[in-house]
């Protein structure tokens, strides 16, 4: 495995930093060679790879707030004989907390079209929502039966 090393000068002496090893003093160290302007000992490919992370990261947790999202509309289509004030928070907070990520991100509304990326957000909302009532995951639809624009619009609920 290639271990990136990178140089701080310290005093008179070098001291190695390996990305791999420590993530976080790596970062730092990073961010002081930028800083100081010292673009020659930076580590581009890893900063290229670190920077993508945070791109995915954004796109998991979109991800996972709408799993919970769909999680909850499904147990609110499937029991309603349960239906409770705690649910509906649930659904209003996830829309809030979607909306928020969407604003503050406009790049991943795009993803809200991916047809795999729902799908497996829809997969996991599914799977949640089977643990949650202890109805069989068959029970729900295989995938999505609602339009995104309900899903995200405040207020709505399916019958």
């Amino acid at each position: 495995m290639y271990l990136a090393y990178h140089w701080l000068i310290d005093g008179g002496g070098k001291m190695a930093i390996a990305y791999e090893k420590d993530i976080i003093a790596w970062a730092n160290e990073q961010a002081s060679f930028i800083r100081a302007k010292r673009f020659d000992l930076l580590d581009l490919e890893n900063i290229a790879e670190e920077i993508e992370d945070v791109g995915k990261s954004e796109q998991r947790e979109l991800e996972s707030r709408m799993a919970v999202l769909f999680s909850h509309l499904l147990k609110w289509q499937f029991q309603p004989e349960r239906r409770s004030r705690s649910w509906q928070d649930t659904i209003a907070d996830q829309r809030n907390m979607i909306e928020r990520r969407l604003r503050k991100t406009p790049s991943l509304k795009s993803t809200l079209s991916d047809v795999d990326w729902q799908a497996d957000a829809w997969q996991d909302g599914r799977s949640e929502a089977s643990k949650e009532t202890g109805l069989d995951r068959s029970v729900f639809p295989q995938s999505c039966p609602w339009l995104m624009v309900d899903i995200l619009q405040e207020g709505w609920l399916p019958k």
